[in-house]
């Protein structure tokens, strides 16, 4: 149990994919802007980062590597992801049309968020069993969540701010990302500390 907690908090605070390792920067700075849609996007991605990872792993552990195709990992991974981010946006069509009208295009870009087949990829690289892949994959989604719940009180915070001609819009953006993430690397040895 301990080691699934070390895991899950490590990929929250130490490896936040978002602001540690820059991977689905996409959706953090495109659906950011409101409270909701940030709420929205991070529970589809928990939801698809969980579905991949247990649906990949067993490819990979069962299919790929024994047979000598692990050159096929990407491209099997990407499919995968791209089926069952199909299934969220059907069943969130169906049951949830306002969250799915809201999320509009970005709830497709989960495809190509990086995040995503990021996390998938790292879990077989780290030689984590299911259990541990599991774990480390819903951490890396409460990530993800904390890094848009955040960054989307910074921009609420920053539209009732004036920045100077050079750095409105994009730029203003990045900078607050930048300093968000820079934050983030206070917890470096906090886990290790706590858990340790």
């Amino acid at each position: 149990m301990r080691e699934f907690l070390f895991i899950v908090m490590s990929a929250v605070f130490v490896n936040n994919y978002v602001l540690q390792k820059f991977l689905g920067i996409c959706p953090f700075l495109g659906v950011s802007k409101k409270l909701d849609q940030a709420t929205g996007m991070s529970i589809a991605v928990i939801f698809v980062m969980l579905l991949a990872t247990a649906v990949t792993w067993p490819i990979q552990t069962f299919l790929l590597t024994p047979n000598n195709l692990g050159y096929l990992q990407t491209i099997v991974f990407i499919l995968v992801i791209a089926a069952l981010v199909q299934l969220v946006e059907i069943a969130l069509k169906r049951y949830i049309p306002a969250l799915h009208k809201s999320l509009g295009i970005y709830l497709p870009l989960i495809t190509t968020n990086c995040a995503v087949l990021g996390v998938t990829i790292l879990n077989i690289d780290e030689g984590y069993g299911f259990g541990q892949s599991l774990a480390n994959s819903f951490g890396s989604g409460l990530g993800f969540f904390l890094a848009m719940v955040l960054f989307s009180g910074v921009r609420s915070r920053m539209e009732n701010c004036k920045a100077s001609r050079a750095f409105e819009g994009l730029p203003i953006t990045l900078v607050a990302a930048a300093i968000v993430a820079v934050s983030f690397f206070g917890f470096t040895g906090v886990v290790d500390t706590l858990l340790g």
